[in-house]
């Protein structure tokens, strides 16, 4: 296999492309997990993730991936038999309901096409009709990382509050937090779940849920079977700055990194570079007469873009063109989406310029295709990029 010269171009929705002061960071030597050194660090990385969060409560902090922070979120909360309500709102949402069903719980599901996010409206029409107040959880998946359409979850928040209902509101942010405006405390949200290799712009391995206090007075009562997920435990240790379990340092080290390097550029900063990416690339599919996947205006996603292939042409045939050709990686299709769609990763640590070079790479892909398109996708994303 012939040497591909220039750097590989990873343009997937995550995990995202590790910087050189993260990557420095986690290749320090491993300390004693049980010394003041560590008890140090430990507590510099958990007092940093609340302004990331939007919060001022706990973040607790798992050797994960998001997968294991949306059981934990699940598990501290409720009990066998309880009910959630929960929306199809793409590939992430439907395997969140499988993994609650297989814990025990009764997932009420509202049905969607995958072109949009949560309906407000439709939080409140069922919560209104939930008079006994069976349903315990609402679960919401803020960016859904299959089709590029980001939930408003102020207006879920409203719903509950307006209906009055006392349904707790766990929300998935994997594709969100670091990337897209989030503010846990602010929006009321009772579990934020995420994790490292995305936004934060890490390996995978860390899995995250940020807490309220009316999640910790669940906790006091729900009865699903936990015990590496509990939150007691860690967050007793975390006091100390240690951890019931061996923890992940280096990550830590490349947390504390990456949370820094958030911090410096500003977390406004971080939002609007990622809204001026997505809207130059939203910019390119429409000047190359294709269509983005995500149908509400108000719903795009900042942090990656599916694209629609037109009927007669494989989306994963056309990946596979442009990582052979231009040594690029592009998301798949997912689900109901395989061979349908391709997906355009735009958040982490990415400029205009890597950017620019992105859709140029899909661009020559999508014309050796043999897709059809206008050609002029490529300038209408630099004139978007010049005029921010």
């Amino acid at each position: 296999m012939p040497y591909p010269a220039g750097r590989h171009f990873l343009q997937i929705p995550g995990p995202t492309n590790v910087p050189d002061r993260v990557l420095r960071a986690i290749s320090a030597p491993t300390i004693d997990h049980r010394g003041p050194e560590f008890a140090e660090l430990a507590r510099e990385v958990l007092s940093a993730l609340g302004p990331v969060f939007g919060t001022a409560g706990p973040v607790v902090v798992y050797p994960s991936s998001g997968t294991g922070a949306w059981e934990a979120a699940l598990v501290n909360t409720l009990s066998p038999g309880d009910r959630v309500l929960a929306f199809e709102t793409g590939h992430f949402a439907t395997l969140w309901r499988e993994l609650a069903e297989k814990l025990g719980l009764v997932v009420d599901f509202v049905p969607g096409d995958w072109r949009h996010g949560v309906d407000p409206a439709a939080v409140a029409e069922r919560l209104e009709r939930d008079t006994g107040h069976s349903v315990r959880a609402v679960c919401v998946v803020h960016n859904e990382t299959s089709t590029g359409v980001t939930s408003r979850v102020p207006e879920v928040r409203r719903a509950l509050d307006e209906t009055g209902h006392p349904a707790l509101l766990l929300v998935d942010t994997v594709s969100s937090l670091g990337s897209i405006d989030y503010r846990h405390d602010e929006w009321g949200v009772d579990v934020t779940i995420s994790c490292s290799q995305k936004g934060l712009m890490l390996p995978p391995g860390l899995g995250f849920n940020a807490v309220s206090e009316k999640a910790l007075r669940a906790a006091d009562s729900a009865t699903l079977p936990r015990s590496y997920w509990d939150w007691r435990p860690i967050l007793t240790a975390n006091e100390r700055g240690f951890f019931p379990y061996t923890p992940p340092t280096n990550l830590l080290y490349g947390l504390v990194e990456s949370v820094a390097m958030l911090r410096e550029e500003g977390l406004d900063q971080v939002f609007q570079r990622h809204r001026r990416h997505a809207a130059a690339t939203r910019a390119a599919v429409r000047g190359w007469g294709l269509e983005v996947l995500c149908l509400d205006e108000r719903e795009h996603s900042a942090s990656l873009t599916a694209v629609l292939v037109p009927e007669g042409h494989d989306a994963d045939k056309l990946r596979e063109l442009i990582l052979d050709r231009f040594n690029m990686s592009l998301g798949t299709g997912l689900g109901r989406l395989a061979g349908r769609v391709f997906r355009i990763g735009h958040l982490g640590d990415l400029n205009d310029l890597s950017l620019a070079g992105t859709l140029s790479g899909v661009q020559m892909g999508l014309q050796l295709a043999g897709v059809p398109i206008d050609s002029g996708g490529i300038t209408a994303a630099l004139r978007v990029l010049e005029e921010a």
